[in-house]
């Protein structure tokens, strides 16, 4: 299986959890990193070629910090200039169907402060919805996300074991198709 990991971090150099996350990626032969902001510093994305590259691939990942509820400002503008209509959607927008899809994401709250009745009163999963929309949208197959909890108080082993649980998980998942 061929996987692409798009990272989406303003400031990648000064994440200790992404950067962990992607340094473990790096040791991995069959995955493809790129980084949007080091790729995009100009905000000025190339359309033909990241839809061209999403062609290449069966498994996308989008790995990214969560916060302000959402993706960081230029994924959110990966989406909104590479998924167009009757290329990704609508009429003669195929060109995603049965391709797999991932969100890796690290958040500052612990997994308590994402749940009913939490801090923030909703499930990460929940706080998702409109990214896994947007694929389904796509005709993409949306696999669970992979969320590292607490990222800002994480020890480095710690994070060191989920960079591996990680790598693996994007790599092994196989989907169960329900009949």
């Amino acid at each position: 299986m061929k996987i692409m990991v798009i990272t989406a971090h303003p400031n990648l150099n000064n994440s200790r959890a992404n950067r962990a996350l992607v340094r473990e990626l790096k040791n991995q032969t069959n995955i493809y990193i790129r980084d949007l902001y080091q790729e995009y510093p100009n905000w000025n994305i190339d359309v033909e070629r990241e839809q061209q590259l999403l062609l290449q691939y069966d498994r996308v990942v989008f790995q990214f910090p969560f916060y302000w509820y959402s993706c960081p400002p230029l994924l959110k503008k990966w989406f909104d200039d590479v998924l167009t209509f009757g290329r990704a959607y609508g009429p003669g927008g195929d060109s995603l169907k049965g391709k797999e899809f991932i969100i890796a994401t690290t958040t500052g709250g612990s997994e308590n402060c994402y749940r009913a009745g939490g801090d923030n009163w909703f499930t990460i999963s929940e706080f998702l919805k409109p990214i896994q929309r947007t694929i389904t949208k796509c005709n993409g197959i949306y696999l669970p996300a992979f969320v590292t909890y607490s990222a800002n108080e994480c020890t480095d082993e710690y994070l060191e074991q989920e960079a591996k649980k990680y790598a693996e998980y994007i790599q092994t998942f196989i989907r169960v198709l329900v009949h």
